[in-house]
């Protein structure tokens, strides 16, 4: 992969708007006076040396933190509208789904199984009717069913659909984790750290999934990212932090040419 950005992308107005937020633990500030916005069909990149507070911002922004000062503000029904302590699955109900560095799967279940755990939130259907699959509840599966090997297609993981996730190869688990929170029909997606762990090939094609989610659905990404010419390659924009504070915002190659994030983070890694 090459440095600079290799796909030019029409983005539209802020869907989300962090200002000001501020979290600390005990002591500990883990963020400090952040503010950023995140636009629709961007993909905007969050990076940092480790400790800088990248998945503390994930957190705030999924209803998971809660901080002590600043505000988040999300757009709903094409209005920015704050949110005071929205736990996660509000969250998603508006419309923001979330990947996390470590996998958290049902390791036996199959992976249109685990996919299938990711409609969850779109099933209207009672948790008894799903158990015996009767009335209304027979034909809300089967077409929850075709929206799961709809995404099972995209990822390209047909020849895999009934295999337990745990025998998968890591590369191919994470892309379940991926379609998982595809199945949710996310207006915005959080990936922390979605190349975690990858060879090469499997940061290829796990950047080509993500540049496809965000062209053929339209999803707004915003991901965590150590490897810079991941960074510099599919980012819109990046957001940088460094113990907890904003010390750089802009396109990756105004990122790039920022001497403070050069000292803090690029000049160390590279």
């Amino acid at each position: 992969m090459s440095g600079g950005a290799t796909v030019e992308r029409v983005t539209g107005e802020v869907i989300i708007a962090v200002e000001g937020v501020s979290l600390a633990f005990g002591g500990v500030k883990a963020l400090s006076d952040v503010s950023f916005d995140v636009r629709e069909h961007e993909v905007r990149a969050i990076i940092g040396p480790n400790g800088a507070g990248k998945s503390s911002m994930l957190n705030v922004i999924n209803g998971v933190y809660h901080p002590q000062r600043g505000t988040i503000r999300l757009k709903m029904d094409g209005t920015l509208r704050e949110f005071h302590d929205m736990d996660p699955h509000e969250v998603a109900l508006s419309g923001i789904a979330r990947t996390f560095q470590n996998l958290a799967l049902f390791k036996g279940m199959s992976v249109l199984d685990n996919i299938m755990t990711g409609r969850n939130l779109r099933m209207h259907s009672n948790i008894l009717l799903q158990a015996l699959r009767l009335g209304p509840a027979a034909k809300e599966e089967i077409e929850h069913r075709e929206a799961v090997e709809r995404i099972i297609d995209f990822l390209e993981i047909q020849a895999w659909r009934k295999t337990p996730v745990g025998r998968l190869p890591y590369g191919l688990q994470k892309r379940v984790d991926l379609g998982r929170a595809l199945a949710l029909e996310p207006s915005v997606l959080l990936l922390d750290e979605p190349m975690a762990g990858m060879n090469v090939e499997e940061k290829q094609d796990m950047c080509r999934f993500i540049l496809d989610v965000n062209d053929h659905f339209g999803t707004t990404i915003v991901l965590i990212e150590h490897d810079m010419s991941v960074v510099m390659d599919i980012s819109d924009r990046v957001v940088v932090l460094d113990y907890g504070r904003k010390i750089g915002d802009g396109t990756p190659d105004e990122v790039r040419g920022n001497q403070a994030v050069i000292d803090a983070y690029l000049g160390v890694s590279h």
